[in-house]
């Protein structure tokens, strides 16, 4: 099937894109909204300028559409992107990084049924520090960029989201019930390296914006590096 990923440069989505390619599907070009909002429910956020590096390293091309950030009119705008994609690259199929998000979910099943578009989303309903768990052994590289709950300072702010990680977000779940995967908005992800990455990603500069509450990484330069 020939599928157009939505794509956020954060561990979900690249994990669904990795399971598409694992299982021989073909995927022409990723699909990256941009939010004109940093409070959309439905779209990533952080750094999400840089998925181009990440398409680049990954050796797929990007197409980048802006949205709204805001319902309804976010979703005619991921319509209209989609449109665009069956129009241009002949999909079948949009690939989605939800796990357990059922508004995300229902937002593009609802779309995509409208469009005649499957929806792959290989992990629906799974458990997703067992997701964590096998993107770590897999080889993933995932650092997190975003943090907005009880429990998560700006320490975690550029840490590497490694066993040692997702043994301490495990513990803050039992604290404070945040969800471990962060699909409550959490903590927010951007995956610089990976089995499906023909180059690595290198941080050049960074900078941590907290206010005391919530924070970002916003990351100001990306190198690519042959591996």
């Amino acid at each position: 099937m020939k599928l157009a990923p939505l794509f956020s440069g954060g561990k979900d989505s690249t994990i669904a894109l990795y399971k598409a390619l694992q299982e021989g599907h073909k995927v022409p070009a990723l699909l990256s909204m941009l939010s004109r909002r940093d409070d959309s429910y439905m779209y990533h956020v952080p750094n999400i300028n840089l998925t181009k590096y990440q398409s680049e390293a990954i050796g797929i091309p990007l197409i980048s559409k802006t949205t709204s950030g805001k319902p309804p009119q976010e979703n005619i705008d991921l319509e209209n992107a989609l449109i665009e994609l069956k129009n241009n690259f002949e999909i079948e199929g949009v690939t989605v990084g939800a796990v357990h998000s059922n508004y995300q979910y229902k937002i593009v099943s609802g779309i995509c049924k409208k469009l005649n578009l499957n929806v792959f989303a290989p992990y629906w309903q799974q458990n997703h520090e067992e997701l964590i768990a096998e993107a770590i052994k897999a080889g993933f590289e995932i650092i997190i960029v975003g943090v907005a709950a009880e429990g998560l300072d700006d320490s975690w702010l550029g840490r590497k989201l490694d066993f040692s990680a997702l043994d301490d977000l495990k513990k803050l779940n039992k604290k404070f019930g945040i969800d471990v995967g962060g699909e409550g908005g959490e903590y927010e992800t951007f995956v610089i390296d990976g089995p499906i990455f023909k180059k690595r990603l290198e941080i050049l500069k960074s900078r941590k914006v907290w206010d005391g509450v919530r924070g970002e990484l916003v990351i100001g330069g990306i190198d690519l590096i042959d591996k």
